[in-house]
């Protein structure tokens, strides 16, 4: 379980708390206007961020102060975070081992990941010679051989079209339900919401509001969220 304990994260003039916990498995969505804190309270959890006061805890154990690298989480970024001189299989590599010196079993997940996300034979292509979804799934096959209990995602398929962007939302939330993975997506799209997130959190006026389950809230939507749909 992730536990966000009386949390406050400050950003210059900015603070967002948030105070709820999320079950293993859960999928949850942060949706509200840009510059809410969605992207904030991701940072906070992923452990860039640090706290001004409060903790952030998984499975009871307090990971506040633990690095970012030795946490339990995975996070793809909107620009997905490829690195263009290294091939797909190299840059997929880099989820297990950041100097690169993977062992016969570590290239047999990294060849397994590629299969999973539909880029068998495509490992030594560089992120140029691939379009735009397949650096999406390059990146996502990264964030599945890092074999993380906890994926946030911050919009990362953004500047895909809508039905790319919907079939990488549903490999996602298929990978997550494979793996019990709990996953966290910031999203401005209300339909990505609907499509893979049983939970959503509204995120406005420097509050992460606690988690409720979405098909109700968009049935019934709470003040911040009619303000935001508009």
């Amino acid at each position: 379980m992730l536990r966000l304990d009386h949390l406050a994260l400050r950003q210059g003039d900015f603070t967002l708390t948030a105070d709820w916990s999320l079950a293993p498995g859960a999928r949850l969505a942060l949706i509200g206007p840009s510059g809410a804190g969605k992207s904030t309270l991701l940072a906070g959890i992923a452990g860039f961020l640090p706290p001004e006061r409060g903790r952030i805890l998984w499975q009871e154990d307090d990971i506040t102060p633990i690095a970012p690298g030795k946490r339990p989480v995975a996070m793809l970024f909107q620009d997905g975070n490829l690195f263009p001189h290294l091939s797909i299989e190299r840059n997929v590599g880099l989820g297990l081992r950041p100097d690169l010196r993977l062992s016969g079993a570590e290239r047999d997940r990294v060849c397994a990941a590629l299969a999973r996300v539909g880029l068998e034979g495509l490992a030594d292509r560089k992120p140029g010679n691939l379009s735009g979804g397949q650096q999406s799934r390059a990146a996502l096959a990264r964030v599945l051989v890092m074999n993380r209990p906890l994926l946030l995602l911050d919009e990362p398929f953004a500047a895909l079209g809508p039905a790319m962007r919907a079939e990488m939302l549903d490999l996602v939330a298929e990978m997550a339900g494979e793996t019990g993975t709990t996953l966290i997506m910031v999203s401005h799209d209300p339909g990505d919401a609907q499509r893979i997130a049983g939970l959503t959190s509204v995120v406005a006026e420097g509050r992460a509001a606690a988690p409720v389950e979405t098909g109700a809230l968009f049935a019934n939507p709470t003040e911040a969220l009619r303000d935001y749909l508009g």
